[in-house]
Formats: structure tokens, sequence, C-alpha cells
């Protein structure tokens, strides 16, 4: 079964690329990349979290802002919202497979930029004295 037959509508001739205006990978990549997005993913990345444990977790975000997050994150198969069915309801958030791999990236990118900070500060103290 070749992966047509698993994707209803699937055409052979839509390759995904972030350059081209409308692929649709664009709106994944904006959900990962935005404000809250990488936040989430990456703090999921140490584990389960449910939903005050995460917004606590990501510092800065609203109620609002997160579960937006979570939903857009949830839809393109990154994030698994599981519901326990306990007195009151306990959610719980995780990561799915392609999530992982997806935050490991994105955890990557923030060891790499907080381990070269000294040499953003300097380059962003460079940059203001000559703007």
């Amino acid at each position: 079964m070749d992966d047509d037959e698993l994707i209803p509508g699937a055409d052979d001739e839509l390759i995904p690329s972030v350059f081209a205006r409308d692929c649709a990978s664009r709106g994944v990549l904006a959900d990962v990349t935005g404000r809250w997005g990488g936040l989430a993913l990456a703090a999921l990345h140490d584990g389960a979290f449910r939903f005050n444990a995460l917004r606590r977790r990501v510092d800065g975000v609203s109620e609002k802002m997160l579960a937006q997050t979570l939903q857009a994150l949830e839809r393109d198969g990154l994030v698994l919202r599981e519901v326990q069915a306990t007195i009151p309801p306990r959610v719980e958030y995780s990561l799915t497979p392609l999530g992982e791999k997806v935050a490991a990236k994105f955890v990557e990118l923030i060891d790499l930029v907080e381990g070269e900070f000294g040499q953003i500060t300097v380059a962003q103290q460079a940059y203001d004295r000559t703007h």
C-alpha cells in the first residue's frame, strides 16, 4: 500500500514546500514556531502535563493562548489530549511520536541559542551601538 492509499485525496503533485505560497505546511510550521507552540512542545518533551501544570511551566502564556496553541498542535498531530474518566475529569497533554521528533529538534535549537547566548548578547550590543 502506498501513501496515496493512506491519505484520502492525496495527490502525487502536491509536494510540501514551505517556500510555496499556498503550501499547507506553512500553517504547521507557524504552529510549531509561534510564540507559544515551540515552548509548549519543548515543555512536553519533558513528559506529560496537566493543563495548569503546563501553563505554569510555560511562564507568561495566558490560559486562552495555551488552549488555542494545544488545540492547533493536537490538530497537527503533534500533541495528544487524553481525558481520564475521573471526577472531576483529568485532562493530560503529551506528545505523539511525531510530536516527539519535532520537539526534539526544537529543544536542540533552544539548547543552541541558550548555549551561544553570550555571543548573541555581544552581537545585540554591537548592533544597538551602531543603529
